[in-house]
């Protein structure tokens, strides 16, 4: 079996010292951190390492000696170098030496355990891209999510520079300067007191929430039905999230509180936006004006649907009296909508304006205000629909019942199931009776419930574009789509190994590449969780319930009652 060194790219220039990395038995291989140089002294170096290895819960230690030698081979150096590995004794112990004229690197292994040859294998891997990544759909104990883990653990490390008077010296990817940005540590500096003045608003509006008078039965049950409400709700608990006392402990809840920090900042951004735009060029107005014909536009075509509904629609036979009572019956509520609308038409402009103003918590509230307004309009429609469906449901169980009654049949309440039962001569003739009547009855209601479920449908459809649109806007990971196209290894998906040049009598050399996680996979695995209850039915049983005329709640779920 053949041994991998995992070689630093940013080291190969360093000069004459010691190898500092981890040596992996159960994968037979080594992931050199840096080189030590010289003036050193051992016992530093030991209790350097020692602490190091208290830090961060890993053991490292002197895994070998560094050989570059830039002009012709120091005989003395050479000689010294190896008579260190009489002070550090680990097993194995690498030599690998390099020549500033060749590409190709020796690389001697010493003090095997049964004294054999191995073959070596030299992996050039990229220090900093390795530690700032995260490797995604790995096994725990594989060799290179090892190495990825001993990397990333080792950050105090790197984190000593040439301009530090230490006790070592150390060439990493880091030993130049420590990277930093100006704009990130000003942002983590202005953390503080904007996470304290967010948490005091978030604590500030639960109380007012909370009070009892706005949770009481009336407004509780109002509150559950606006989208408005719900939004804002979730919006509080990003806040919440993202503004609390402890730091991410771990890469997923890092990355979740920066998707919510970047979802917050674009819909407000966007929010803003559209603010601006409403408030130039008297935009508002322009709505105002356009929302009253286009109620008066939709409330007459209702009317010359029902008038044709009263007919004979598509030369259909219906029963003249019920036809007669439930166009009158929907006729009257256009009446009143239409009173309603006329009512409201001076404030119009009025609740425009300050619903605009709303546009500045986020383009997420804005949509959801544009949903309840949507609600509201057609609340009319939803009132047909509903009668319309309830009628139909009524006639549908009633026909039902008395089929089972033909049958001999019943159902039982009690068991859930059907049973066997015998009736008398009357009841019989009762039933025959009612399922003629309810039959006949049947196809004027189910015209008008067919009519009234499709323009349902298609405010629903609109509704759920809407709700949609929302559910992008707070669940997309905006950070890590961010991440994926700017730097695509910091989300890693695995390694792939490039076959370098190669020469007889030399190391096998590769080069570490990092494959980034596709886009699919980075929705899936950063997506924040969405609090909207959608439908849990198939199509089948969507399909079900519209054929029996039960109501269709689409965003809501009922809830199961217990006994």
């Amino acid at each position: 079996m053949a041994i991998k060194i995992f070689f630093p790219t940013s080291c190969s220039a360093a000069e004459n010292g010691l190898l500092i990395g981890r040596w992996m038995e159960e994968h037979r291989s080594a992931v050199i951190l840096a080189t030590l140089h010289f003036p050193f002294i051992p016992a530093s170096v030991r209790t350097h390492l020692s602490q190091l290895e208290r830090a961060t819960g890993m053991s490292l230690s002197v895994l070998g000696t560094w050989s570059h030698s830039k002009a012709e081979a120091d005989e003395k150096m050479e000689n010294f170098l190896g008579e260190l590995s009489s002070i550090f004794k680990h097993q194995p112990w690498l030599r690998i030496a390099r020549e500033s004229t060749s590409k190709f690197w020796d690389c001697g292994i010493e003090r095997l355990e049964d004294d054999t040859s191995e073959d070596v294998v030299l992996v050039y891997y990229d220090q900093r891209k390795v530690m700032l990544s995260e490797l995604h759909s790995a096994s725990e104990h594989s060799e290179i999510a090892a190495m990825f883990t001993t990397v990333a653990k080792n950050q105090l490390l790197f984190a000593n520079d040439k301009y530090d008077e230490g006790p070592v010296r150390l060439t990493h990817w880091q030993s130049e300067g420590k990277e930093a940005s100006i704009i990130v540590e000003l942002a983590k500096q202005a953390s503080v007191p904007v996470c304290a003045a967010l948490s005091f608003f978030v604590s500030l509006i639960t109380s007012i929430c909370s009070l009892r008078v706005l949770s009481g039965r009336p407004l509780s049950f109002l509150w559950n039905k606006l989208s408005t409400y719900e939004q804002l709700g979730r919006r509080l608990e990003d806040l919440r999230m993202i503004s609390g006392p402890q730091r991410a402990q771990d890469h997923p809840t890092f990355m979740s509180k920066a998707n919510i920090v970047l979802s917050l900042i674009l819909d407000i951004g966007l929010g803003i936006f559209l603010m601006s735009w409403l408030y130039q060029g008297n935009h508002i107005g322009q709505l105002a004006d356009a929302l009253m014909p286009v109620a008066d536009r939709v409330a007459l075509e209702l009317q010359g649907l029902l008038q044709w509904l009263m007919g004979a629609p598509a030369g259909l036979k219906m029963n003249r009296a019920l036809d007669e009572v439930l166009g009158r019956f929907f006729m009257y509520h256009i009446h009143l909508w239409i009173s309603y609308i006329r009512l409201m038409s001076p404030f119009i402009e009025v609740i425009l304006w300050y619903i605009g103003l709303s546009a500045c918590l986020g383009l997420s509230v804005a949509l959801s205000i544009l949903s309840d307004i949507i609600a509201l309009l057609t609340f009319h429609i939803y009132c047909f629909y509903v009668y319309g469906a309830r009628l139909y449901c009524l006639k549908m169980h009633g026909l039902s019942s008395l089929w089972r009654l033909f049958r001999g049949k019943k159902w039982n309440v009690l068991r859930q199931r059907v049973d066997s039962c015998s009736y008398d001569l009357d009841q019989l003739f009762l039933g025959t009776l009612l399922f003629t009547i309810l039959l006949f009855l049947l196809p004027t209601t189910a015209l008008y419930y067919l009519v009234f479920t499709l323009l349902r449908l298609v405010m629903i459809v609109v509704q759920g574009v809407i709700q949609m649109t929302i559910d992008l806007l707070s669940t997309l990971p905006f950070y890590a789509l961010l991440l994926r196209l700017c730097r695509s290894y910091r989300l890693a998906a695995g390694v792939k190994f490039q076959m370098l040049e190669q020469k007889s009598g030399k190391p096998l050399r590769l080069l570490m590449q990092i494959n980034p996680l596709p886009y699919g996979q980075v929705l899936q695995t950063y997506r924040l969780p969405s609090r909207r209850c959608y439908p849990k039915d198939s199509w089948g049983s969507l399909c079900k319930k519209l054929f029996i005329g039960e109501v269709i709640y689409p965003w809501k779920q009922k809830k199961n009652k217990e006994d």
